[in-house]
C-alpha cells in the first residue's frame, strides 16, 4: 500500500476533512481508534484510505480518502488479525476446551473466548478491539418484553425463539464455564453470566464474516464458519451496493472488493445480503430505510381474519396450501401482493364448481375472471387489516415514548420498522387499487 508523504501528505488530509461534503465526522483522532490502528498495524495490517467516523444517518463506520472503482480491493485484513476458532485452541482456553465432552460448538468457543477476554481487561492481548465493539446491542433478542411485543406476528415469533435458543445456549454451556474456574480468581458463575453471553453471542451474530474453517475432531459437528474481523467490521450495510468478500488463500488475507463506484470522502458500504427489513433487525439489529428487498408479511392469522368462514372448503383449502408450503412468506413489497399471496388467495377465492381447478392455480393459471377479481378484492381487505394494525401500533409507540424515556432508542427502532411498512403498505393499496379497476 501507498506509504505517507510526510507532514505535507497529513496535512493535506487534515484540509480534506476539515471542507469534507459528507456528514461524517472523523474519528482518527479517538484513542481508541488509534490504539486500534496500530494494534492491527503490529499484525501486518495497513490501510491508509479508511477512516472511522461517526455518520447522522448509519452511526459510525468507514469513509474513504479515495474513490474506488468498481471491482477494486477496498480492504485487505491479514489472518493474523482475524480472531477465529483456530484462535481461542491456541490460547489459555484450548486445553480445556479439547478435553470437553460432548464436544462444544464453534459458537460457544467463540462465545467463551470473547467473555473470558472482556474480563482480563488491560490484560488482554485482544483489548483494542474489544474496546471499540459496542456495549449494548438491539437485536430483538436483547430488547425489552413490551417493545417485542410491537413487532409484526412473524418477527416477534422469530425473536422469541431466538430468546429461548441463546437462554438454552447457556444453559448447556453453564457446565462447561464451571470447568474454568482455575483461570479465575473470582466466582466464574459472577463472570459468565447470562448477560455475558447475550452480549458475546450478538457480538457473534452481527459482526462475523463468513470463514468456512477446517473441522477439528474437539467441536461438534456445526459448522466453524465465524471470523470476527477488526475494522473490518466497521462497514455498514447497504441493499444499494455490491461486494464480494472471500478469504484469499494465496495473500493470506480477507478480501472485500466492491462491484460498484464509491466517490472520495464518503461512507464506504457492503451488503450483508439481501435481506428485508425484519430480517436485518431479527439478526442485525437494524433496518435500512428504503430497503428494496423489504416486505410485509401476512401471517396465518391475519390471513384467517380475512378468509371466507361459510366456505365449506375453507379447512380443505388451507390445508392444500399447508401441504404446498404456501402458508408462509406471504407477503406485500414495493410492487404490491407477491406472486405467492395472490396463488394463495386466488385457490382460497375458488369457488364450489372451480375447486377441481384447484392444481391449475398452483402452476399460475387464470381459473376465471371473477376468480381473479375475488382474490384481488381479498388482498385489499389484507392489505388495509395490516395498516389498520400498523397505524395502531404506532399511536401505541407514541404513547410508550411519552411514559418509558429509557426506552426511547428501542422504540424509535420498531417505529422505523413500522413506518417502512406502512409505506409498503400504501403503494401495495395503490397498486391493488388500479388492479381492482382494470379487473372491473
Amino acid at each position: 500500500m501507498q506509504k505517507s508523504r510526510g507532514r505535507t501528505g497529513r496535512k493535506r488530509r487534515r484540509k480534506h476533512f476539515k471542507d469534507l461534503p459528507s456528514d461524517g465526522v472523523n474519528y482518527s483522532h479517538k484513542l481508541e481508534y488509534i490504539q486500534l490502528k496500530k494494534w492491527l498495524k503490529e499484525r501486518g495490517f495497513e490501510d491508509n484510505h479508511l477512516k472511522p467516523a461517526q455518520f447522522s444517518d448509519t452511526g459510525r463506520g468507514l469513509l474513504t480518502t479515495k474513490a474506488f472503482q468498481a471491482g477494486e480491493l477496498i480492504i485487505s485484513l491479514p489472518e493474523k488479525c482475524l480472531l477465529t476458532t483456530a484462535t481461542v485452541l491456541n490460547s489459555y482456553l484450548g486445553k480445556y476446551i479439547a478435553r470437553w465432552k460432548p464436544p462444544l460448538s464453534p459458537l460457544i468457543v467463540l462465545c467463551t473466548f470473547l467473555i473470558a477476554e472482556k474480563h482480563t481487561g488491560e490484560r488482554s492481548l485482544w483489548k483494542p478491539y474489544l474496546d471499540i465493539l459496542p456495549k449494548t446491542y438491539t437485536c430483538p433478542v436483547c430488547l425489552e418484553q413490551e417493545v417485542v411485543k410491537l413487532l409484526p406476528d412473524p418477527l416477534r415469533r422469530k425473536a422469541q425463539e431466538q430468546r429461548t435458543a441463546v437462554q438454552e445456549l447457556y444453559s448447556s454451556s453453564k457446565p462447561f464455564f464451571s470447568s474454568l474456574q482455575p483461570l479465575l480468581t473470582e466466582n466464574v458463575e459472577a463472570v459468565f453470566t447470562y448477560d455475558a453471553l447475550l452480549w458475546a453471542w450478538c457480538t457473534i451474530n452481527t459482526r462475523t464474516v463468513y470463514m468456512k474453517q477446517p473441522q477439528k475432531e474437539c467441536f461438534s459437528r456445526e459448522p466453524d464458519i465465524y471470523a470476527l474481523a477488526p475494522y473490518l467490521d466497521l462497514l455498514n450495510h447497504s441493499p444499494h451496493v455490491q461486494v464480494k468478500g472471500t478469504f484469499n488463500e494465496q495473500t493470506r488475507c480477507y478480501e472485500i472488493r466492491m462491484d460498484s463506484h464509491c466517490r472520495k470522502y464518503k461512507e464506504v458500504f457492503i451488503c450483508y445480503g439481501p435481506h428485508d427489513n425484519q430480517r436485518l433487525l431479527l439478526e442485525y439489529g437494524f433496518i435500512a430505510i428504503d430497503n428494496p428487498h423489504s416486505s410485509v408479511y401476512v401471517s396465518t392469522d391475519t390471513l384467517l381474519k380475512c378468509v371466507f368462514p361459510g366456505d365449506k372448503k375453507r379447512n380443505t383449502k388451507l390445508s392444500i396450501l399447508k401441504d404446498h408450503s404456501l402458508l408462509e412468506n406471504l407477503t406485500f413489497g414495493w410492487d404490491g401482493p407477491s406472486w405467492r399471496l395472490l396463488t394463495a388467495l386466488k385457490l382460497l377465492c375458488l369457488g364450489a364448481d372451480e375447486f377441481t381447478c384447484w392444481k391449475r392455480v398452483l402452476f399460475g393459471d387464470v381459473i376465471s375472471s371473477g376468480n381473479e377479481a375475488k382474490a384481488l378484492k381479498l388482498a385489499t381487505k389484507i392489505c388495509f387489516s395490516l395498516t389498520e394494525e400498523t397505524q395502531h401500533v404506532l399511536h401505541q409507540i407514541s404513547h410508550l415514548k411519552k411514559d418509558n424515556v429509557n426506552l426511547e432508542a428501542q422504540l424509535a427502532l420498531i417505529k422505523g420498522l413500522r413506518l417502512e411498512d406502512l409505506r409498503i403498505l400504501q403503494k401495495s393499496a395503490e397498486i391493488l387499487s388500479n388492479l381492482n379497476a382494470t379487473a372491473t
